[in-house]
Parts: C-alpha cells; sequence; structure tokens
C-alpha cells in the first residue's frame, strides 16, 4: 500500500514557488529550439525569396507559441518534478520531429512521410501535451474545468487549418492562387492560437515566478543571439582559406552581435524582470508577462534570426573565390533582411522599455531610423562595407543610449547585484547546515 501511494505522488504536480528558477530539463528543451532555429534558418537561407520569408515567419510564429506554452507550464509547475519530466521528454520529441519536417511543411516531398500532416500532428502535440498539464491543475476548479474545452478547442482548430493547408496544396495546381490560399490558412490557424490565446484564454495564465519567467525568455534571447554566432562559422564554404575580407566580416559581425547583446543584457533584462516584480496585481503582472515577453520578445527573437540569416549569406558570398574581395553591392532584399533585423530588434527593445517602465529610449528610436535612412544607400555598396555601416550604426546607437540612461542603469544594476548577493548568501547558509 505504501508503495502505491508512493508511486502515485510521484507523478503528482508539484507548484512552483515565488522563487523558482529555470530547470535544467526546461535547458534540455531550449537545446531543442537551438536545432529549431538552425534548422529553419539554414531553410530559408537555401532559397530566400518574399514568400518562403513570411513562410519562415510563419513556422517561427508557431515555434515560439508551443515554447511560451512549455514556459507557463515551467512556471506554474515545477518541470522536474513529477509527471512533467515524461510531459517535457515528449514535447522534445514532437518539437525536434517537427522541425525534420519543416522542409516539407507546406509542400510535401516525394519518398518520405506526407510533410504538412506530420508537422500538423506535431504542432498538436506539443500544445495538448502542455494543455494536459493545464487540465491536471485546473481539474480542482469546477468553473475553470469546464471552460478547459474551449482552451482545448483552439489548437485543434490550428491544427484542421494547417491541415487544410496542406489538402489546398497537394489538391490544388501549383500557382498564385494555391500559394496565396495555403499562406492564408496558416495566417489564420497563427492568429487563432494568439488571438485566442491573449484575449480570452489568457486568464488562464500563470505567472507565479517572475524570475522564473524573466529567466526563460532572456535564455531564448541568448540562444537567437547564438544562432548568429553560428551563421558566422557556417556562412563561408568549408575548406577555403581565410581571407582579409573574410576575417573584416567576421569581426563586423561579433561587434554587431555584441551590439546587440549589450542592448538587452547589459540593463533591459534586469529592469523588466524588477518590474515583474513589483507588479503585485494579478492582472498587471499578466498584462506585462503578455506584452512585453510574450509579444515583444517574439519580433525581438525574429529580428536577431533574419540578421543571422543576411549574415550567413554574406559570409558566404564574400568567401566565395568567384565574388569581387569585398563582396558584391549587397542589394535591397539581402539589405532589408539584414538591416531590417537589426532595427526590429532594436525597435522591440524600445518598445520593452516603453511598455515595463514607461521610458522612451530615444537614441535606440534615432539608430533605428537611421537605418531606415542609410539602409537604402549601403545597399549600394560592397557587402563587407554594408555590414560596415550596420556596425558603426548599431554601436553607435548602443553607446549613445549606455550613455545618456542618467542613473538608471546604475540603479538596476547595483538591485540585480544585491539580489543576487542576497541569493547566493541564503544558499551558502542553507548549504552549511544540510550539507
Amino acid at each position: 500500500m505504501g508503495n502505491r501511494s508512493d508511486a502515485r505522488w510521484s507523478w503528482a504536480l508539484r507548484a512552483a514557488a515565488p522563487g523558482s528558477r529555470t530547470t535544467r530539463l526546461e535547458l534540455f528543451y531550449d537545446l531543442v529550439f537551438v536545432f529549431a532555429f538552425l534548422s529553419v534558418t539554414t531553410l530559408t537561407a537555401t532559397v530566400l525569396t518574399p514568400v518562403n520569408l513570411y513562410r519562415f515567419l510563419l513556422v517561427l510564429a508557431l515555434l515560439w507559441w508551443s515554447w511560451t506554452g512549455f514556459a507557463r507550464v515551467g512556471n506554474a509547475c515545477r518541470a522536474d518534478q513529477g509527471m512533467l519530466p515524461l510531459v517535457g521528454f515528449v514535447t522534445v520529441a514532437a518539437t525536434f520531429l517537427l522541425v525534420l519536417s519543416a522542409p516539407g511543411a507546406f509542400q510535401d516531398r516525394p519518398g518520405g512521410l506526407p510533410g504538412p500532416l506530420v508537422f500538423a500532428g506535431c504542432y498538436f502535440v506539443i500544445r495538448m501535451a502542455q494543455l494536459t498539464v493545464f487540465g491536471r491543475v485546473d481539474r480542482a476548479d469546477p468553473v475553470r474545468r469546464r471552460r478547459f474545452l474551449l482552451r482545448v478547442l483552439v489548437p485543434v482548430v490550428a491544427t484542421v487549418l494547417l491541415v487544410l493547408a496542406g489538402v489546398v496544396r497537394a489538391w490544388l495546381p501549383d500557382g498564385r492562387f494555391a500559394v496565396g490560399l495555403q499562406l492564408a490558412l496558416w495566417t489564420l490557424a497563427v492568429l487563432v492560437e494568439y488571438g485566442v490565446g491573449t484575449t480570452v484564454a489568457w486568464h488562464w495564465w500563470v505567472v507565479v515566478s517572475a524570475g522564473h519567467w524573466a529567466e526563460r525568455h532572456a535564455l531564448m534571447v541568448l540562444v537567437a543571439l547564438g544562432e548568429s554566432i553560428i551563421a558566422l562559422g557556417l556562412g563561408p564554404k568549408t575548406g577555403l582559406p581565410l581571407t582579409g575580407p573574410v576575417a573584416v566580416a567576421a569581426l563586423l559581425g561579433i561587434a554587431i552581435v555584441a551590439a546587440l547583446w549589450w542592448a538587452y543584457f547589459d540593463t533591459l533584462a534586469f529592469a523588466l524582470e524588477q518590474a515583474l516584480h513589483h507588479a503585485r496585481d494579478r492582472n498587471a503582472r499578466l498584462r506585462l508577462s503578455r506584452s512585453v515577453y510574450t509579444f515583444l520578445h517574439l519580433p525581438m527573437v525574429t529580428g536577431t534570426i533574419l540578421y543571422a540569416l543576411g549574415l550567413k549569406d554574406l559570409l558566404a558570398e564574400v568567401a566565395d573565390p568567384d565574388t569581387p574581395p569585398w563582396g558584391w553591392p549587397l542589394g535591397d532584399f539581402w539589405g532589408g533582411v539584414l538591416f531590417g533585423g537589426v532595427a526590429l530588434y532594436l525597435l522591440s527593445i524600445a518598445g520593452c522599455w516603453w511598455l515595463a517602465v514607461r521610458e522612451v529610449h530615444r537614441p535606440l528610436l534615432v539608430t533605428v531610423a537611421a537605418l531606415v535612412v542609410v539602409g537604402p544607400f549601403a545597399f549600394r555598396i560592397s557587402e563587407v562595407a554594408a555590414l560596415g555601416v550596420l556596425a558603426v550604426l548599431a554601436g553607435a546607437g548602443v553607446t549613445w543610449e549606455t550613455r545618456s540612461e542618467d542613473g538608471r542603469r546604475r540603479r538596476v544594476r547595483q538591485l540585480a547585484l544585491e539580489e543576487q548577493v542576497a541569493a547566493e548568501t541564503e544558499q551558502s547558509r542553507w548549504r552549511r547546515e544540510h550539507l
């Protein structure tokens, strides 16, 4: 009898605490997203057209929604206790298979499983695994238990739309109408998930630990920035010698990534977490977690991956011995991807500052405006020179923003340091007493 009771308890969900932080299981799950970002970016870079770029954004939006659902699960319950490790492993497997099926998600490829159906099925498994956890959490509340069917209906509708999109492309002849209808169905699926999830179903969101929620999203920004580093290493063709232009382009690319890292992690990441801690009211905390983290971190991650996408192509061309030493003129399309990615990232950061602490960071807005104005001229010069212009603008804008913070940076960082020291002191005390 005792063994059976222990077995039941071992599968029980354990509520998270306000001081909970990211678990190793969640970090393991993020490894799959590193692979997802890399795979989707590489796939998009092979044949980058406006249509493929939009497809990339749709896939990224569904990936982000899948990830943020798992982040909500880990914030409500301890992700490494009870049944959640099993849910995590199912989610990891389904996400990995979803990414493998991404090349055929829009048009089935011969000789394998039906790509659109595999993608839709994996997405459904991911979402239902998350909702299963919330169903067990809500079963003690009769009202929330009755409304649980509404939450289940959302991923069902989204999945049906994805399946219909695959059927449309398979049955209709290739052409603009078939492609447009398929993209419209995908777009509707994304809007259903985001629209219902952030209007009707957001009342079910739980942000128990502000520190956990902030840390999870900061780690994803770091993963996206890591994608740029990977793009620098995988951009040039293997076996080609390291030339001067390639070395210069690599250094400029690293300088831009460093500026983007500084813009978020130097002060903003701490300020956002502190604002989330300060939001004691449940609705105020949920609005902050939804608007600043779920909504604005998506374009931030998207901008970083767009920059990595443009950087990957630029490095490949500069390393090609058949191109001019400093590369061809960047061009409007690739220039828009490269400059637009950095602009989107910085604009998202400015939006976070405004929504979280009601501060207008003019240096960031001026930098975005400068990228928009200078970009069309930089698109006409060689790729390495254009990358240099981007590095100067991004670096100058972030430096200006850092120097104009008028004491806030010092206060935010000092408060974060005091919290870290206090936590370390408490951990050291507990270890001395128990270990």
